[in-house]
């Protein structure tokens, strides 16, 4: 029984040691190398990985779609690389395109350094083709130049229900935040992209409302031009539909809009409080100068957002007829032409008071800094 105990522990049990770490070995050769080696006839994998999923789940997605071979290989990987290398990298969400040949260290480098296939950007409310632009092309997306190209006339083809007459594009790119597959990155397919948008939740508002109407009183392109116009006058979302209400009763009363940013616009200028326009760009002619041009501007001046387009289909009912800005986000809206002259007044000597102070405090010398005296700590009671 002895000998048999030494022979067991002497012999049999190293070579069964042994036999579990050759066994164990040639286990963890199979579930970390690529699932395949065929570089020719696999397609990629495209796998979506949201936000604040968990590891565990992430790893029975890649083992379940055939991206590795094995989820708990991927934990041990993971837990390898945090004791050796310090690298305790989470695999980060985004949308891959994973290719069967490569082995579980490859698809843990792409998930840890973030490089999903897909980017993303945001288009503001209020932004012009030509901002659009000039961010694409910082963004190092496309040149300028060929996103403008790509939302001029020849464009309005793209969709049946744009409007024949338009000029370009502006207005109907709906602003909001964007995916898109990083190799499809090019301005038509941009265009297409926020056209697809304004398709999806702009025109089926205007529909709704027109079919209880029996002539309705602006057509899709008025309603985006008026819409753009809001939105680019409208800082406060509680005056953006009196803003609405305003333009509406102007056109109705056959007045000019005497909208500054349609001026602007047409100048391409960007007037501020400290720089306001003066009466000579005011009285400039251009075709969407609205001090000088009856009715709607040609065309849209910016991408107006969906509580814009709101608010000129359902406008709150007032009586105003002008407003002007405090410079602060808010207007004083008036029924009157000298209750507007009034507020004019006001701003303005509202405006000239801030001016002088600033002045003043410019020009008075800075008073010498005194130290203040140290206080004594109190002593301890005894």
């Amino acid at each position: 029984m002895k000998k048999s105990k030494q022979l067991f522990y002497g012999f049999f049990f190293p070579i069964a040691i042994l036999g579990s770490a050759w066994g164990g070995g040639l286990w963890w050769l199979w579930v970390s190398a690529a699932p395949t080696n065929n570089t020719t006839t696999s397609s990629p994998i495209r796998l979506v990985i949201p936000e604040g999923t968990p590891m565990q789940v992430i790893g029975q997605e890649l083992e379940s779609t055939g991206v590795i071979r094995s989820s708990l290989a991927l934990r041990l990987w993971l837990q390898w690389l945090a004791i050796k290398e310090g690298n305790t990298r989470s695999l980060q969400a985004g949308t891959y395109d994973f290719n069967l040949n490569q082995p579980l260290s490859e698809v843990v480098s792409q998930m840890q350094t973030g490089k999903p296939t897909e980017v993303r950007f945001t288009i503001p409310e209020g932004w012009s083709l030509e901002q659009m632009a000039e961010f694409f092309e910082q963004k190092g997306y496309f040149p300028a130049k060929d996103f403008i190209a790509a939302t001029g006339k020849s464009a309005i083809g793209r969709r049946p229900w744009l409007p024949k007459d338009i000029a370009s594009l502006e207005g109907f790119l709906f602003p909001d935040t964007y995916q898109i597959v990083e190799k499809e990155i090019t301005p038509e397919q941009v265009v297409d992209l926020m056209l697809n948008r304004f398709e999806e939740v702009a025109l089926p508002l205007y529909q709704s409302h027109t079919k209880t109407q029996p002539k309705p009183s602006l057509s899709l392109a008025e309603w985006v031009t008026l819409s753009s116009i809001v939105e680019k006058e409208s800082v406060l979302d509680k005056e953006r539909k009196i803003i609405a209400s305003v333009f509406l009763q102007r056109l109705k009363r056959n007045m000019r809009l005497e909208a500054d940013p349609t001026v602007e616009y047409g100048l391409k200028i960007k007037q501020t409080k400290e720089k306001p326009l003066t009466i000579e760009q005011v009285r400039t002619p251009s075709p969407y100068n609205t001090y000088l041009n009856p009715g709607l501007p040609p065309g849209a001046i910016a991408a107006p957002g969906l509580a814009s387009l709101e608010a000129v289909l359902s406008p709150e009912p007032t009586e105003y007829l002008f407003f002007v800005a405090r410079y602060d986000g808010s207007h004083i809206f008036s029924r009157t032409l000298a209750e507007h002259n009034k507020a004019l007044n006001q701003v303005d000597h509202s405006i000239k008071q801030q001016t002088d102070k600033l002045q003043t405090e410019k020009t008075q010398p800075e008073k010498p800094k005194t130290e203040k005296p140290r206080s004594e700590k109190p002593k301890p009671r005894s």
